[in-house]
């Protein structure tokens, strides 16, 4: 039995015994009761005079003084705290009682394997917020539980990022109207344990969140950018614009080829980063959830590390965006709604897939053996 329960029950122990008190010392005579208090009145002079200061008073003692003053004229009777203390513990019982009538009736808490499985998912990566691993339960496990459910059970601290708003709803209406149509690019630098310094080019698709093409070079030009844009960029393609920013590596050369693909290029303003937001906020993602947990040790090995990360965004990460939503989405997700959305399905247990080392994890549902 914990502490706070053990003094809960010893303060209603002594309650009780003072209202039996209370009650027998009622029974009595008018005349044996006034005696009896003028010689505790007595007693109490005594004390007094000899200025001994009074115990601390326990909490039944504050309840019980608090329930007789309602039976007589206490203020001249109360000589062991001042009459402004006993009001302001009459307050705070008061406080306590409408704390319990005012108590919130929700619903009922998630089941224990459910809550375990939330502390594990957060525990395990530390890069996901509450959205995110609402996403993962939705998508790949089929148990719906909202992002303020999850923070409720994550352990204090997991390091997650927490849900990020998205701003101004007009302008989300404009990208889903035309997201379709777009496609982005960037590059950015990642530094190697020898402190080389190498430069990854990504693009990606903005309608479903797709990561097109990935690469990595020590020495970018305006050929090499070009041919990684042919790479990316299919004949049969169903874009029509592409973003990028206004870097010397995509030449004026650059451009006009790509307008011959049959895209419109969009060069961003001067120092206008948010118009080309899609693709910061995916290098964003590549740095907060791989290379700021990873060293790596060549371009080779930064490659594959992007390789294997880029294949776990497309097919394995839930995306807020999309709903949440996964770009190319594998087979046997679970089915929605089902019977319970806070237990698995009869029959089925999860199974963990590590990624990266262990820096991620990838949830599905298994038979059970």
């Amino acid at each position: 039995m914990t502490r706070p329960l053990l003094l809960l029950l010893e303060t209603l122990v002594r309650v009780v015994i003072d209202l039996i008190c209370w009650r027998v010392v009622g029974s009595r005579g008018r005349a044996q009761l006034a005696a009896e208090n003028l010689f505790l009145r007595k007693q109490l002079a005594l004390l007094q005079d000899r200025k001994t200061r009074p115990r601390r008073a326990r909490r039944a003692t504050r309840i019980t003084l608090v329930f007789l003053a309602r039976w007589f004229a206490w203020r001249d009777a109360l000589v062991v705290v001042k009459p402004e203390t006993l009001l302001r513990w009459h307050r705070a019982g008061f406080r306590l009682l409408w704390r319990w009538k005012s108590r919130r009736v929700g619903r009922p808490p998630l089941p224990e394997s459910l809550r375990t499985l939330i502390a594990e998912m957060a525990r395990d990566n530390p890069t996901w917020g509450e959205g995110r691993i609402a996403g993962e339960l939705s998508l790949k496990l089929g148990l719906r539980v909202s992002p303020r459910t999850v923070r409720r059970y994550m352990p204090k601290d997991p390091g997650g990022y927490g849900l990020r708003g998205r701003g101004d709803q007009r302008w989300a209406t404009f990208v889903r109207n035309h997201a379709e149509a777009i496609v982005a690019c960037d590059l950015f630098v990642s530094v190697t344990a020898t402190f080389r310094v190498l430069y990854v080019f990504v693009m990606m698709e903005i309608g479903n969140r797709r990561i097109l093409h990935c690469n990595v070079t020590a020495h970018p030009t305006a050929e090499w950018t070009l041919q990684q844009l042919r790479q990316a960029i299919s004949c049969d393609h169903r874009w029509r614009f592409l973003i990028h920013d206004r870097d010397s590596i995509f030449s004026k050369r650059l451009d006009e080829t790509v307008s011959r693909m049959g895209l419109r290029v969009l060069r961003t303003p001067v120092r206008a980063p948010k118009a080309n937001a899609f693709a910061e906020r995916l290098v964003g993602t590549v740095r907060r959830e791989c290379l700021d947990w990873l060293i790596p040790l060549s371009e080779k090995h930064l490659r594959r590390i992007l390789a294997r990360w880029v294949r776990h965004y497309n097919e394995a990460r839930p995306h807020s965006s999309l709903g949440p939503g996964i770009p190319n989405p594998p087979e046997g997700l679970p089915v929605l709604p089902q019977e319970h959305r806070h237990r698995l399905p009869v029959g089925s247990r999860v199974v963990t897939s590590p990624i990266l080392g262990g820096l991620h994890h990838e949830y599905r549902l298994d038979t059970a053996a």
